[in-house]
């Protein structure tokens, strides 16, 4: 269903379909933060950095030591946008300096939910993405018009208990769908 002026995708999640070819997009699942009529703004839910929290603690309070949790902690690669911004998708409760308030989750944009969660005061249940993915006015619509991408419901489960490996099929598999029997070849009805 492509999407009308007044349908929001906004705490949905993307999934590509196995014909999407753009190596920024091709097998990601993405939450979609917003979407209007502006354009569309997700993070990339799938994709481990190769880094940890304790990497972005370094470098923003380098006098404090890493905890042994901080080193476990995956940072994700979010999208091509704004690579060297962090985000943190995180369970709706404690308000943070630049906090984006979203149905049951929020997404801050400040070193206070970093710094709250190496000390164990942060939100319990986060995904923390360096950039984001966006799309200017249409630019989404025709994609799901190009059968690039399927939508669903984003989960709580999904986006902070489902390993990052699995999130693709989970998600696929929340609409019935298994991605490795779709044809890399789109169709349109």
């Amino acid at each position: 269903m492509k999407p009308t002026s007044s349908t929001t995708l906004q705490h949905q999640l993307l999934i590509a379909m196995p014909q999407m070819d753009d190596p920024n997009f091709a097998e990601t699942v993405i939450y979609l933060v917003d979407h209007g009529p502006d354009g569309a703004m997700g993070l990339v839910i799938n994709r481990p950095n190769g880094l940890h929290l304790d990497d972005l603690l370094e470098q923003l309070r380098p006098d404090i030591p890493a905890t042994p949790e901080d080193t476990r902690v995956v940072l994700y690669a979010g999208g091509p946008v704004q690579t060297d911004r962090g985000f943190v998708l995180h369970d709706a409760g404690p308000v943070f300096q630049n906090t984006l308030e979203l149905e049951e989750l929020s997404l801050t944009t400040s070193p206070d939910v970093l710094f709250a969660l190496s000390d164990g005061t942060g939100p319990s249940r986060h995904l923390i993405t360096l950039g984001y993915s966006g799309w200017g006015p249409g630019q989404l619509e025709e994609e799901l018009a190009a059968n690039l991408w399927l939508t669903t419901p984003a989960t709580s489960a999904l986006l902070f208990e489902t390993p990052s490996e699995q999130r693709l099929g989970a998600a696929a598999a929340l609409l019935g769908v298994d991605l490795r029997l779709l044809s890399r070849q789109a169709g349109h009805a």
